[in-house]
């Protein structure tokens, strides 16, 4: 999330809440032990609500969490693959059992700000409403961020990009999926919104070349 895109400008406070956002991102990026995939993040920006008025609500007056961290062993390594997340192949995730979103409301919105395309919200559920009904856990909340995830590039690979974008950052089947990326964090950027940190566990360069491959040609049989 970069300090010198447009949802980085606004109020002396503002400016100050949104560089502590970033400073949590850039301390997790220089404290995260990368083991497998890439060390290179999704460049997205940071949520703001549109109006001032809601800005002092949601991010000023806010009780803001610490960031969620996803930590695995074997390998001990900070990020967990959001396809081992989607499959609840997540014996390996620290604290894996913990409460998540204790005395929060009944959903929240979780908040992805991809290059090249508009801000994309989907609310999820901070209850599990097994027996005894309680908070998820860091499991089901990775689980459910992978969904999210999931239907973003579904949805989005139906749009065209921004006109400026950087190609790089497309998704799709040919481009990047979901299966190509790693959840590192989960951050608290306004009242009800949690916006994730995520690198890529493909290279770029992978990544290109499954780009530049034809579509395979359909059989006649």
């Amino acid at each position: 999330m970069s300090p010198h895109s447009p949802a980085a400008m606004g109020s002396s406070d503002e400016g100050s809440l949104l560089r502590a956002f970033d400073d949590d991102d850039e301390a997790i990026r220089d404290q995260a032990i990368i083991v497998t995939g890439t060390p290179i993040y999704i460049p997205q920006s940071i949520y703001q609500p549109y109006t001032e008025a809601d800005r002092v609500r949601y991010i000023e007056k806010a009780d803001l969490k610490e960031p969620i961290i996803f930590k695995t062993a074997h390998p001990d390594q900070w990020g967990i693959a959001l396809e081992d997340a989607l499959r609840a192949k997540m014996k390996d995730l620290l604290d894996k059992d913990d409460n998540m979103f204790e005395n929060c409301g009944p959903s929240v919105s979780i908040r992805l700000q991809w290059p090249g395309y508009r801000a994309w919200t989907k609310q999820i559920p901070t209850m599990d409403f097994k027996s005894p009904k309680g908070p998820i856990t860091r499991t089901k909340l990775a689980k459910n961020i992978a969904n999210c995830v999931k239907r973003f590039i579904e949805e989005k690979e139906k749009e065209r990009m921004e006109m400026e974008a950087d190609r790089r950052w497309r998704v799709g089947t040919r481009y990047i999926r979901m299966e190509d990326l790693i959840l590192v964090s989960l951050h608290h950027i306004s009242k009800g919104s949690w916006q994730p940190q995520l690198r890529l566990r493909t290279p770029l360069s992978e990544i290109q070349l499954r780009r530049l491959q034809a579509p395979a040609p359909q059989s006649n049989a």
